[in-house]
C-alpha cells in the first residue's frame, strides 16, 4: 500500500471521527433539588425517599442526599442528581408516569411548600477535586457576584486555589446555570472529616493566602470581594447514605 493510499484512508476515518467528537459533551453537569419535610412527618419522609431514590434513580439520574445541618435552609434535604451532560439531560424526561406517582403519592405529601432548585455547571480550572471524588461531609459557601462582576469573581477564586492547593483543601467550584441569581458555589469537601476545621488543623488563612500570592495580597483579596461580591453565606451539609440512590 503505497504512502498516499495510508494518507487518503486516515483522512477519510478522521472526518468520519471529528463529527462525534463535536457531539460528544462533558458529563459537568449536576442537577440539585432542596426540599422540607413536615415536621411532624420526618420518620415518614425518609422512609419514602429512601424507597423512591432506590427504586428510581440510577445512572446518570443517581441521587445523594444531603441532610442541611446548618444556615437558613437547616432541616431540609439537599438532593444532587448526576453528573450527566446537557445532551443526556434531554434524553431524561421527567422517568415516568410510575415514577412520577411514587414521588407524588408517597414523598411530595409529606413535604412543607418550600422548596428550591436548579442546575450548576462544574469548573475544573477553579477546582482543586475532580468532580466525582465525593466526601460525606461538605461546607457549602454561596458566592453572589454584583452585576457584570462575574469575571472578578472567577479572578478570586483562581487566587483561591492556589492557597487550597498549598493547603491541600479539596473544593469543588460550581456555576449556576438558569437558576436564579448568577452564583458560584464553592463545595469544601471534607475528605478527612470536620476536624479539618479546627483551628491548627492548617496554617491560618491569611498567612497561607500571603504565602502563595505575595504580601500584602490579603488586604487586596478582602478589598476585591467587597468590590465585586453582592452576598455570600455558607452552610454544612453531611451525606445521608442510607437515603441516596444504591
Amino acid at each position: 500500500m503505497n504512502k498516499n493510499s495510508i494518507f487518503t484512508k486516515m483522512f477519510f476515518l478522521l472526518c468520519v471521527l471529528i463529527p462525534f467528537t463535536g457531539i460528544s459533551q462533558t458529563k459537568n453537569l449536576v442537577s440539585f433539588h432542596r426540599v422540607f419535610p413536615k415536621v411532624d412527618k420526618v420518620l415518614e419522609f425518609e422512609k419514602a425517599i429512601a424507597a423512591h431514590a432506590q427504586k428510581y434513580h440510577k445512572g446518570t439520574s443517581h441521587w445523594r442526599v444531603f441532610a442541611i445541618q446548618s444556615g437558613p435552609d437547616y432541616g431540609g434535604y439537599h438532593i444532587t442528581e448526576g453528573p450527566t451532560s446537557w445532551e443526556d439531560e434531554d434524553k431524561r424526561g421527567n422517568l415516568g408516569n410510575e415514577h412520577n406517582i411514587d414521588w407524588n403519592k408517597s414523598v411530595a405529601i409529606l413535604l412543607t411548600d418550600r422548596q428550591s432548585g436548579g442546575y450548576s455547571v462544574y469548573n475544573e480550572s477553579l477546582s482543586t477535586v475532580a468532580l466525582g471524588d465525593f466526601s460525606d461531609k461538605i461546607n457549602i459557601t454561596h458566592v453572589y457576584p454584583k452585576m457584570g462582576k462575574a469575571d472578578d469573581i472567577e479572578n478570586i477564586i483562581s487566587k483561591l486555589k492556589k492557597n487550597w492547593t498549598a493547603a491541600g483543601v479539596t473544593v469543588a467550584v460550581y456555576s449556576a446555570s438558569s437558576s436564579g441569581k448568577p452564583e458560584y458555589t464553592l463545595v469544601t469537601r471534607y475528605k478527612q472529616g470536620l476536624k479539618e476545621r479546627a483551628p491548627g488543623f492548617r496554617k491560618p488563612f491569611k498567612e497561607n493566602y500571603e504565602a502563595t500570592n505575595g504580601a500584602g495580597s490579603y488586604a487586596q483579596f478582602m478589598k476585591d470581594l467587597t468590590e465585586f461580591t453582592d452576598e455570600s453565606w455558607s452552610e454544612l451539609l453531611f451525606l445521608r447514605a442510607d437515603l441516596s440512590s444504591k
